[in-house]
């Protein structure tokens, strides 16, 4: 249903939120311009896990993990092709300073609310029966497990953990170890999705391959002018809403319209490794908890078909970068990443940088699992830069602001946030008598596997990635 007095929204920036943002309101009825600087969708920082509870964030608050469950679910909802659906298992190493029973209070609290989403809408329940939400397992359980045989299609948590008892060293972790419904996502499938949804409403135009360089508003319409180049041509639009959606550019957009703000941006990174001597075997994600910025950080192992890997290791000499991290200043609202960083974006990664880290990677998970320390680099890592509103770079749940009239500010930190943000900009859309709220945009369209599939490996393909990123592990039981 479209709105017989469309209101024109620009959306600057073709990332999660600026992708998502489009779709929403494009069902919604708007009228809606993207403007993305790449040829594709959702080409920003990599992003590879459903946060359902921020289990691996001990850090942050409960109330952070109960956002980012109730974030995940909708996100979920709203895009469940992109959902690989396999759990997270949670080891803490024997040189922790923490153990696992600590985990323990949250994840019973994060079960019981779990149960109370369901409650409120049985449609919530798409992380499985709450009472399996998590699972614990002793080192004798392990053992027994040790000597099965492992399956190709795992159906249970016993059939999930058996490569985990087989793979990882048991004198390296603590007891137990934790199994939860945090599923996968991809990030191929969903450029791909969006991208597909998007061009079959008629209210939304998408410039690819296209730069905003200046805004202006116009005092006597109230409307903002933008002016973009594309294809070596300078044109000017003019719309009624703005919509700030360019991530670790943010910045560079509150430059041109003289609004406050106050945020970070850290480059991260995270490596592709092929094991090929364990292509036909499934694992689950592993998580190995450890301090941040110490030779003991986090380490991640996260699965993709055909024995690919990506990898993170929370250490100044793998994802982090001493440097990384910064602010804006007094004068621009853009934080300053050094050159070597925005040469990474823009341009390319050297070689002898990506065998190093990624093998350092590979190092740094061999230490609890062992055998994969017969694994080689896969490919160039997936990297990005992303923006943290505020001054606290433990930061996880964050949606949007509105610093002027009429324009919204995107500040999501992790993917799943995005529907609570495109809801805050309806309900300001709203207020203006922009949209009518009795319209649903998170209806889920559905799309064709087979076109969603072969774009989604194109997008791989395209970007230089092996084409099992664009492949889904395993997908839902019926």
């Amino acid at each position: 249903m479209i709105n017989k007095h469309s209101k024109e929204i620009a959306i600057i920036g073709g990332g999660v939120a600026g992708s998502t943002a489009a779709l929403y309101f494009g069902k919604l009825g708007l009228d809606v311009t993207l403007f993305e600087k790449e040829s594709t969708l959702i080409s920003g920082p990599p992003f590879c896990h459903l946060h359902a509870g921020g289990n691996l964030y001990r850090e942050i608050s409960d109330t952070q993990c109960v956002t980012l469950l109730k974030q995940s679910i909708d996100f979920l909802r709203f895009f469940p092709y992109i959902v690989d659906y396999r759990p997270t298992v949670i080891a803490l190493p024997t040189t922790d300073k923490s153990t696992p029973k600590a985990l323990l209070p949250r994840l019973n609290a994060l079960t019981k609310e779990y149960q109370s989403l369901i409650d409120k809408d049985p449609k919530n329940e798409v992380l499985g029966k709450s009472e399996h939400y998590y699972k614990t397992y002793t080192k004798e359980e392990l053992l027994l497990l040790k000597e099965k045989k492992s399956v190709s299609n795992p159906r249970t948590h016993e059939e999930w953990m058996i490569p985990v008892a087989k793979h990882i060293d048991l004198e390296k972790v603590q007891f137990p170890l934790i199994l939860v419904q945090e599923y996968g996502l991809n990030l191929f499938r969903l450029s791909a999705g969006v991208t597909l949804t998007l061009e079959s409403l008629e209210n939304v135009t998408v410039y690819n391959d296209t730069i905003v360089y200046n805004i202006q508003k116009d005092a006597q319409t109230n409307q903002w002018n933008l002016f973009h180049i594309k294809n070596d041509e300078t044109c000017q639009n003019t719309f009624d809403y703005l919509i700030n959606a360019t991530g670790f550019r943010t910045g560079k957009i509150d430059d041109f319209l003289g609004v406050p703000c106050e945020r970070m941006v850290e480059f991260k990174a995270a490596y592709v490794s092929r094991w090929a001597t364990h292509d036909a075997m499934t694992f689950p994600e592993i998580i190995f908890h450890g301090e941040r910025g110490t030779p003991q950080g986090m380490g991640q192992f996260t699965p993709y078909p055909h024995g690919y890997f990506q990898l993170h290791g929370m250490t100044n000499d793998i994802t982090l970068y001493e440097d990384g991290l910064v602010s804006n200043s007094k004068v621009s609202c853009q934080p300053k990443l050094g050159q070597d960083f925005i040469d990474k974006i823009e341009k390319e990664w050297k070689e002898e940088e990506t065998i190093t880290r990624t093998n350092a990677a590979i190092q740094h998970l061999s230490q609890y699992i062992p055998s994969f320390s017969t694994a080689q680099v896969g490919s160039k890592p997936l990297f990005g830069a992303q923006q943290i509103p505020g001054d606290d770079p433990t930061l996880r749940v964050a949606e949007v602001s509105f610093p002027r009239e009429h324009y919204a500010r995107c500040e999501i930190v992790k993917v799943s946030s995005v529907l609570d943000m495109c809801e805050a900009i309806a309900s300001d859309l709203e207020k203006l008598g922009y949209i009518d709220r009795s319209i649903d945009g998170k209806e889920v369209g559905v799309l064709e596997e087979k076109k969603l599939k072969t774009l989604a490996q194109k997008i791989a393909l395209s970007r230089d990635y092996p084409v099992a990123l664009a492949l889904r592990t395993t997908m839902k039981v019926n």
